[in-house]
C-alpha cells in the first residue's frame, strides 16, 4: 500500500488552502447564491483585445514565443510603465508570465531560501504567505491598522527588519482593503529601505484602479529603489482579462534573469494568443480602462454608503475594487459572520482572516459586479443584520 503521508513534502502538506477558493467552491453548489467573493471584473474583455487574439489565431501564430515573452509585448510594457508611472526599463528587464501570480511565485523562489525572512504587509493577498513557507522562508507579518487607513508605515517596517530579511512584499492599491500609499508614505519607506540589502516585491496589479483623482505611484520610481524593486503587474484587473492569464515582472536584470530560468523550466512561456492580445491592450485600450474605472467608482461609493448605513463601519477604499467593512458590531468573528451569512442569506463574502490574522473583525466584499447584483446582495446583508439584532 502506498503511504502518501511519507511521500508528500511537509511544506506542501502544511500549506493553507486559499480562503477565497473555499467560498468559491461552496458557492458553486448554491445556485441561488449571490457571490461578492472573487476579485474578477464582470466586464467582458474589450473588443479590440479579443479581435487581436482572433486575428492571431487565424494567422496561425500558435507556436512558442521566447521564454521571456514576445519582444513587441515587452516593448509595449516598457512604454506603458514609462508613460503611466515614470519607470524606465529595457526589454531585458521584463519577464512575461502566466498572470501576476506566477511572477510573484518566481520572485519568491528566486530570492528566498531556508530561514530567510519575508516581510508581508497585512492584510494581504492570500498567496504571499504560502509561497514564502513553501520555499522554506519565514513569513513576518506587518499589520496595517484600520485607524491608519490600512497603510503600513516606514516605522513598522523598520521595526521588523533584521539581518535575515531578504524580501518585503507590498501590495498597493491593496487587496483586500483598498488602501493606497500616498507619496509621503512611499518616500518614507524608500528612505528606510534604500540602504538595505533587501528587495521589494511591489504587487501593483490594481495600479489603474485608484479613486479621488489619485494616480498610482510606484515605489520603484523613488531614488535608490529601482535596482531593489521587482514590480509585478498584469492584465487581469485593468483590462478585464482574468482568464487570459497574462502578467509580467519588471526589475533588475540580475533577478529577472534568474526568474526567467525558473519560468523556462516550469512554464516555457505565456500563451502566445494572450501575448498578442496584450500588445493591443497596452497600445490601444486606455479608453476602455477609463470606462471600467468610472463604473467601479459608482459601485465603490454605493457600497461604502450602504454598509455604513447598516452600521458596518467601512473605510472608504482609495483603490482596487474591494470594501473591507468592520463586522465586529455583529458580535461574530469574521468566519462566523461570513459562514452564517452564506447559510442564511446565500450571500458569499470573504472573512478577513483569509488575508492574515490582522483581518479578524473584517470581511472583504468585491464590487467587481453589476450594480443590480450589489443591490440585491446589500438587501440580503441588511436583512441578515436585522435578524441578528433581534
Amino acid at each position: 500500500m502506498t503511504d502518501y503521508d511519507k511521500l508528500i513534502t511537509e511544506r506542501a502538506r502544511d500549506m493553507k488552502p486559499s480562503g477565497i477558493r473555499r467560498f468559491f467552491d461552496l458557492v458553486a453548489e448554491m445556485p441561488e447564491c449571490i457571490s461578492l467573493g472573487v476579485g474578477e471584473p464582470d466586464f467582458v474583455t474589450p473588443w479590440p483585445i479579443r479581435q487581436a487574439a482572433i486575428d492571431n489565431l487565424e494567422a496561425g501564430h500558435t507556436k512558442y514565443t521566447s521564454n521571456a515573452g514576445m519582444i513587441e509585448l515587452r516593448q509595449q510594457i516598457c512604454a506603458w510603465l514609462k508613460r503611466k508611472y515614470h519607470l524606465s526599463y529595457d526589454i531585458s528587464d521584463i519577464l512575461v508570465t502566466v498572470g501576476g501570480s506566477e511572477a510573484i511565485d518566481l520572485a519568491v523562489r528566486a530570492l528566498v531560501s531556508d530561514g530567510d525572512e519575508v516581510l508581508i504587509c497585512e492584510p494581504s493577498y492570500v498567496s504571499y504567505n504560502p509561497l514564502t513557507t513553501l520555499t522554506g522562508g519565514v513569513a513576518i507579518p506587518i499589520k496595517a491598522k484600520a485607524e491608519n487607513d490600512f497603510k503600513v508605515t516606514a516605522e513598522q517596517i523598520k521595526e521588523k527588519l533584521s539581518d535575515r530579511t531578504k524580501l518585503i512584499i507590498m501590495n498597493y492599491p491593496n487587496n483586500p482593503t483598498g488602501a493606497v500609499l500616498e507619496h509621503e508614505d512611499l518616500a518614507a519607506i524608500a528612505d528606510v529601505l534604500k540602504e538595505r540589502n533587501v528587495i521589494v516585491l511591489s504587487d501593483e496589479i490594481y495600479s489603474e484602479l485608484t479613486y479621488g483623482g489619485r494616480t498610482h505611484e510606484s515605489i520603484a520610481s523613488f531614488p535608490g529603489m529601482a535596482d531593489k524593486t521587482i514590480v509585478v503587474n498584469g492584465f487581469s484587473k485593468a483590462f478585464s482579462m482574468t482568464g487570459w492569464r497574462l502578467g509580467y515582472a519588471a526589475g533588475p536584470k540580475e533577478i529577472i534573469s534568474v526568474m526567467t530560468k525558473i519560468h523556462q523550466s516550469a512554464i516555457m512561456c505565456a500563451a502566445t494568443t494572450s501575448q498578442a492580445a496584450g500588445i493591443v491592450a497596452m497600445r490601444d485600450c486606455d479608453d476602455a480602462i477609463l470606462q471600467m474605472h468610472d463604473e467601479y467608482e459608482r459601485r465603490r461609493q454605493y457600497c461604502v454608503r450602504k454598509l455604513n448605513a447598516m452600521g458596518l463601519h467601512t473605510f472608504e477604499p482609495k483603490g482596487a475594487f474591494y470594501v473591507f467593512p468592520d463586522i465586529t458590531s455583529s458580535g461574530m468573528t469574521s468566519d462566523e459572520f461570513c459562514n452564517t451569512l452564506l447559510k442564511e442569506q446565500q450571500v458569499a463574502i470573504i472573512p478577513g482572516t483569509a488575508f492574515g490574522e490582522s483581518g479578524e473583525g473584517f470581511a472583504r466584499i468585491s464590487y467587481a459586479y453589476s450594480l443590480q447584483h450589489l443591490q440585491e446582495a446589500m438587501r440580503r446583508i441588511e436583512a441578515f443584520l436585522q435578524d441578528h439584532r433581534k
